[in-house]
């Protein structure tokens, strides 16, 4: 038993469980070399997140729960890495592994780098080149210190040659992202969701908008509510809604202003998202993870923002980068609408395997 090795795994945000989740599956196979723990920094916390996230997803339960919560960016990795500092002196790990950009990823990154522990990155070499995101700052940083990073896209193998990265650190792995989307699909296939909201398969408009430039503001809030209101002409419109836009929208007094064929709803779980973004005509977005996902199932997408670091969803894939403009947006949308769609193909490795090839690798160096 002395031989046996150790390595954590960080999740601090819903989407870091669907990372990391495929990687667990992948490192059972070796369990009797391997431990791999799972620890929940608590950045994200929400009710849905707990029981019925586990079980409806058969994910592993944390080995480990900080329960941070949120606060400023400053408060929450400094509390993240107060509490992560504490789990690596008691368990000794041989290994860190983080997924994505969130704060717990550049937090316990550091602090694992710092105890001169290895640090692994999931879904790097990724670059908006925005260093107003704070995703971007995360990013930058945690490739810099880690000594494993697997990439998901091309751009991510040059991104990561242009900032001097060594190539010996870097393997294009493809994306555990997918490896989640496409296990989940036969339950998504089971999903009521298309009933429950009265919405017909293929017929409908999906709107998932949540970056603080597109829904904070009164103004942006009005340009948003006109621009819902013009498609829902066209289709129904389903807005799975942020509570704090919905507070929003009923602060400036602009609900009662939105059309009968705008279905608002509370954020959605999981499985029945993917039933959603599956069988929508078109999906307008200002997340990342759903630019890959539509991607990946030929989805038509639109993205209002300025840029993406998942340049491959719209170089190889079905998306389409409009930028902040709602006009030009609208345009963009009645066009796919009306049969203009884009064609595109799946990127390179999203093929349901990367997470087995994570672990082959790691198994090498662990």
């Amino acid at each position: 038993m002395g031989n046996m090795k150790k390595i954590i795994s960080v999740v601090g945000a819903r989407p870091n469980f669907m990372k990391v989740a495929p990687i667990h599956k992948a490192f059972k196979k070796h369990e009797d070399e391997i431990t791999h723990l799972i620890c929940h920094t608590g950045q994200h916390y929400d009710e849905k997140m707990s029981k019925v996230f586990f079980e409806d997803l058969e994910l592993p339960q944390p080995d480990f729960y900080l329960g941070v919560g949120s606060g400023s960016h400053a408060e929450q990795t400094a509390k993240v890495m107060v509490e992560f500092e504490k789990i690596l002196i008691q368990e000794k790990p041989d290994m860190v592994l983080v997924v994505g950009d969130v704060n717990s990823t550049i937090a316990c990154s550091l602090t694992a780098k710092k105890l001169h522990i290895k640090v692994v990155h999931v879904e790097a070499g990724l670059r908006s080149f925005d260093m107003e995101m704070p995703e971007e700052v995360n990013r930058i940083l945690t490739d810099r210190i880690s000594d494993y990073l697997f990439v998901t896209e091309k751009s991510g193998l040059d991104n990561l040659k242009n900032e001097g990265v060594s190539i010996d650190k870097v393997f294009f792995v493809g994306n555990v992202m997918i490896d989640s989307l496409f296990y989940y699909l036969p339950k998504s296939d089971k999903s009521n969701i298309h009933i429950e909201l009265g919405v017909e398969k293929g017929s409908y408009v999906l709107i998932t908008l949540h970056r603080p430039s597109n829904v904070d503001t009164k103004e942006s809030l009005e340009k948003l509510v006109h621009f819902l209101n013009v498609l829902s002409e066209q289709r129904k419109v389903v807005f799975p809604i942020h509570p704090r836009t919905k507070n929003n929208l009923g602060k400036f007094e602009l609900l009662k202003t939105l059309s009968k064929n705008i279905i608002l709803t509370d954020p959605i779980g999981y499985v029945d998202f993917q039933a959603l973004t599956k069988n929508a005509e078109l999906v307008v977005t200002d997340s990342g993870g759903i630019q890959e996902e539509t991607t990946a199932l030929g989805v038509q997408c639109i993205t209002l923002r300025t840029s993406t670091e998942r340049p491959s969803t719209v170089d190889v894939g079905t998306n389409q980068l409009i930028g902040l403009d709602l006009e030009k947006a609208e345009t963009a949308c009645l066009d796919v609408l009306n049969g203009n769609k884009k064609e595109g193909k799946i990127p390179e490795l999203w093929d349901g395997k990367a997470a087995e090839r994570i672990v082959e690798i790691l198994h090498k160096y662990v």
